[in-house]
């Protein structure tokens, strides 16, 4: 079977996000003083073969913590 699989990378709680920073401070800057923490990933579509839903699963996670 086919599967999608969505995954959304983002850096580890406590890691300096400069991008992040910098959004935050142009928002702030055009007006949208509510803005708290900006933080800044990437997102990622894998499709893939597997036999079920749970090996597509497991194959994913195993990418992610490996290369993405």
């Amino acid at each position: 079977m086919r599967f999608l699989a969505k995954v959304h990378v983002t850096l580890k709680p406590g890691v300096l996000d400069p991008q992040g920073k910098a959004v935050g401070g142009a928002l702030r800057n055009l007006g949208y003083a509510q803005v708290g923490e900006v933080r800044i990933g990437k997102y990622i579509e894998v499709t893939l073969e597997a036999e079920s839903q749970e090996l597509a699963q497991a194959q994913v996670r195993e990418m992610a913590q490996t290369c993405l």
